[in-house]
């Protein structure tokens, strides 16, 4: 028996079997296409996911092939300087197409030892108290102990175990695509200027080798959404918002997506579980997506983990849920605000005048900013010190830095008393006696994920944290 079959190979699912590998989890990737995409949907990783990243050594990978890019300009496209002093050790965005993260993502899985099966397609499943049923469009069946969709906002896993998907329908429509273009670009770049004091949805871009990203509003253009459009269809609406067509030809792919904002309504039934796009769509602005479903699968991987190795205390993988529905529920809602203040009728045109006063105050532009790469998400872990529940930057140590101790995907206990244990639990729990000018606390206790757990100095108040998370002593 597979211990964990995840469906979909996109960033999330991937980004979910390498957290599970780490802890020598049996894991296979279901991928209906037989080719990775070739689309871009997403340009980059935000603050948290850059974090992610460091966390497990993965970082220089990223960099080597992606472009630091200043914080800003976030929030509906309203521009305004970065606040100083964001809580972070790396404050920038990374500008790295999604294909390339993509790749990234699956060798890191491949490495650990992932088995990755493209060409499968997930068409039924059945669950009983001992594991999941899969079948596959050839007929094949596969059994596991647990299955999670990661298979994007159609998800065929999330219909199967009837999880309702409320929201709101797709109102707005875009044509996105990858082309060539005959006009100089002196002349894109100084239309796309004029264009966007307008419409905030308008943009051409090169990418190189003398292509461009195009994205255009196509409000009305289609009658069927999930038709894909034609080179034509862009032609038409570059007209109507820009007077030219720019000379477009040659398109590399063509696509279409809406506004449409829902959210599973439950993140687990029994052995199955939902992450990524299968949990949560939203609106494009911001680009949050790829980097809350990375962060999903960031949450459950050691979870999943854990209940697959029997150390799991009761709860645990409920807590999925109970922590990353209400990330996804703000995501919704600030994406939602961000279309209608990229309207350009009157009415969102004022409000959008008056946030952009508002966002000179620093508090108000942290605020939204922490909002957009995720370093202000606090779980719920109850009252007590202002660190409980957030994730802990990358701090500097005396001997080096937190997050190169945070590779294995294990729990740490960073103690600057040296009077601390974790004798009990140090199959799964790491105690590093360090210190830092950065850290105004005796010591503290972090999950796999980098969220503070426990802070504090006294050892039997320790003792009584430690099987919330990390399940009864062993030693």
């Amino acid at each position: 028996m597979i211990d964990v079959i995840v469906a979909g190979g996109g960033p999330t699912g991937l980004m979910l079997a390498a957290e599970l590998r780490l802890h020598g989890v049996h894991v296979v990737v279901l991928e209906r296409d037989a080719e990775p995409p070739p689309f871009v949907r997403s340009l980059g990783l935000h603050v948290r996911s850059i974090e992610v990243m460091a966390q497990r050594g993965l970082l220089d990978r990223f960099l080597a092939e992606g472009q630091r890019h200043p914080l800003g300009g976030f929030f509906a496209g309203i521009h305004k300087p970065a606040p100083d002093r964001l809580d972070t050790a790396h404050p920038y965005v990374l500008g790295i197409p999604q294909t390339t993260t993509d790749r990234l993502l699956a060798e890191r899985a491949v490495e650990l030892g992932t088995e990755v099966r493209r060409g499968c397609e997930l068409v039924g499943l059945s669950q009983d108290e001992q594991g999941v049923t899969v079948e596959l469009a050839d007929g094949t069946q596969l059994r596991s102990r647990l299955l999670v969709g990661c298979d994007g906002g159609r998800s065929t896993v999330r219909k199967l175990i009837g999880v309702g998907f409320p929201g709101e329908p797709s109102r707005v429509d875009t044509l996105l695509g990858e082309m060539e273009v005959t006009a100089p670009p002196e002349t894109v770049t100084a239309v796309m200027t004029e264009v966007r004091k307008t419409e905030k949805r308008f943009g051409l871009g090169p990418v190189g080798e003398g292509v461009f990203r195009v994205v255009v509003p196509a409000e009305g253009v289609a009658d069927d959404r999930s038709a894909p459009p034609s080179l034509e269809e862009f032609r038409r609406q570059l007209q109507v918002f820009a007077d030219t067509d720019f000379g477009v030809h040659s398109p590399r792919w063509l696509s279409r997506f809406g506004d449409a904002t829902r959210l599973a309504e439950r993140y687990r039934v029994g052995r199955v579980l939902l992450a990524g796009d299968a949990a949560h769509i939203h609106p494009p602005v911001g680009g949050q997506g790829l980097n809350l479903g990375i962060q999903d699968a960031f949450n459950l991987g050691w979870k999943l983990a854990a209940e697959v190795a029997g150390w799991a205390p009761e709860g645990l993988l409920d807590s999925y849920h109970d922590e990353r529905h209400p990330v996804a529920a703000d995501v919704l809602v600030n994406t939602r605000a961000q279309m209608e203040l990229m309207s350009p009728e009157p009415g969102p045109q004022a409000v959008r005048r008056l946030l952009s006063e508002l966002m000179d105050f620093d508090d108000v532009s942290r605020y939204l900013t922490e909002k957009i790469i995720a370093i202000g998400v606090r779980y719920d872990f109850g009252e007590g010190h202002e660190l409980l529940g957030r994730r802990l930057r990358d701090i500097q140590l005396k001997q080096r830095r937190l997050y190169e101790l945070t590779h294995d995907g294990r729990g740490l206990l960073l103690d600057q008393t040296g009077r601390l244990s974790v004798a009990g639990w140090s199959d799964r729990v790491d105690h590093v006696v360090d210190v830092s000018e950065e850290l105004d606390a005796p010591a503290v206790l972090l999950r796999p994920d980098g969220h503070v757990a426990w802070v504090g100095d006294d050892q039997r108040d320790l003792l009584g944290q430690l099987p919330t998370w990390f399940g009864a002593a062993t030693d």
